[in-house]
């Protein structure tokens, strides 16, 4: 379980210099694709490795690619999602800060097999430091001929422009931020048409994930098979776990897809911490179901994942130990999902709001008989109903904390108070 990909330099001095990179191999893969592939052979290449989506859903990567409709007449644009405002979750903030040129490269050759001319990096807007990094570095790029006209002579030019968010939640839900990066507020649109064949500015448009993009040089220089041999069927390569909560050793883990959770909380990140005992892991970000500790052996990958009532999501991985109160834990993410709606759906609007009056008076001992009935109904009413999934993410959640912790729910209302000492 050693296979290291994005990371595998992290540690290296100076790596966000390009010089340094360069002399790790760094820009070899785009040097092998201008020069050996095809941009149809590029695409070929990631849709034969597996690659799935790092940004939440998992979709096909070289499948997402292939959506888009070919001598369309208009340009093609692909977006690359650095936003990450998931709770919880800071693997991509790594490689934006530490090595943005394998993030640039692996944008090159993307942008090069979707026959894109203009590329944007959507950043958060607290990753201040993080946009810095990433604009001396295509200044680096640039200087060097990996970006521009004509690129290493191949006949082929490309354009990388860095847009910072407003800061919002919402605009890293992939229309949200075509919105922003059009000069409008970050609200999602209606889909259809979705963005590959009605994207940004009306063109074919194409949005991946930050840590995506950067395993795309890694399959180039080595290979669909090799990348495929990594992790589990249908779930290939590594993935970037941020761990966070009551462990030992919190922060950023690459291990090959499949990685059980036990094995990343007790082997990697060195058990629970002071010794307590563990009481729910959430395995994607706040916004999906959350795990009990009984399902601690569960395998982190997608499928196995969605087996278990779940989803991986962002990876950002949360471990709460005995000490957590569950109502106190899921009315804090409550609260954020409240603040972050963009407003725009009636039940993501009003629901989050409901949601979190309920959960404050369960908090402070004022929670009613029925109440819990109440928000489950809120909650299926809240889910599969808006524009885009932030009332699902608020709902999901809820649902799950009250279905498995049932009885410590119910404590706050009979007894109005905690019963977690």
């Amino acid at each position: 379980m050693s296979e290291k990909i994005l990371t595998r330099n992290i540690h290296v001095p100076n790596l966000t210099s390009i010089d340094v990179y360069e002399s790790l191999g760094g820009y070899s893969a785009l040097r092998k694709a201008l020069r050996e592939f095809t941009p149809a052979k590029v695409m070929e290449a990631v849709k034969l490795s597996g690659l799935r989506g790092r940004g939440g859903a998992g979709f096909p990567t070289g499948m997402k690619w292939g959506f888009v409709p070919k001598n369309s007449g208009k340009p093609v644009y692909l977006c690359v999602n650095g936003d990450e405002s998931e709770p919880g979750t800071f693997k991509d903030r790594v490689i934006i800060e530490k090595d943005p040129h394998q993030l640039i490269e692996g944008t090159i050759i993307s942008a090069y097999a979707l026959e894109c001319h203009r590329a944007f990096i959507f950043l958060r807007g607290e990753f201040v430091y993080g946009a810095r990094v990433v604009e001396k570095a295509l200044a680096e790029a640039c200087a060097k001929g990996y970006l521009g006209k004509n690129i290493l002579g191949s006949g082929y030019d490309l354009d990388i422009m860095v847009h910072r968010s407003a800061g919002a939640y919402i605009c890293g839900e992939e229309t949200a931020l075509l919105e922003c990066i059009e000069g409008r507020r970050g609200h999602p649109r209606l889909k259809p048409p979705f963005p590959a064949v009605v994207g940004l500015y009306q063109c074919p448009t194409v949005i991946n994930n930050v840590e995506t993009l950067a395993n795309v040089p890694h399959i180039i220089n080595h290979g669909a098979d090799w990348f495929a041999a990594i992790g589990t069927a249908r779930n290939a390569g590594t993935r970037l776990f941020g761990v966070s909560g009551h462990v030992e050793k919190p922060g950023v883990y690459e291990f090959p897809m499949g990685i059980t959770l036990r094995e990343l909380i007790y082997d990697h990140c060195g058990g629970i911490r002071n010794g307590r005992n563990l009481k729910a892991i959430v395995p994607g970000g706040p916004s999906v179901p959350v795990l009990t500790a009984d399902q601690v052996d569960v395998g982190l990958d997608f499928d196995s994942v969605a087996k278990a009532g779940s989803m991986l999501g962002s990876a950002g991985v949360i471990v709460m130990d005995e000490t957590t109160c569950m109502v106190k834990a899921v009315r804090r993410i409550t609260k954020f999902y409240a603040e972050e709606s963009c407003g725009q759906c009636t039940q993501c609007r009003e629901g989050t709001h409901w949601l979190y009056q309920i959960l404050t008076r369960l908090e402070k001992g004022a929670g009613k008989p029925g109440e819990l009935e109440i928000m489950l109904d809120i909650c299926e009413s809240m889910k599969g109903r808006t524009i885009c999934p932030l009332s699902d993410a608020a709902a999901m959640p809820v649902e799950s904390y009250i279905r498995k912790f049932y009885d410590e729910f119910a404590a706050h209302i009979q007894q109005q108070s905690c019963s977690v000492a």
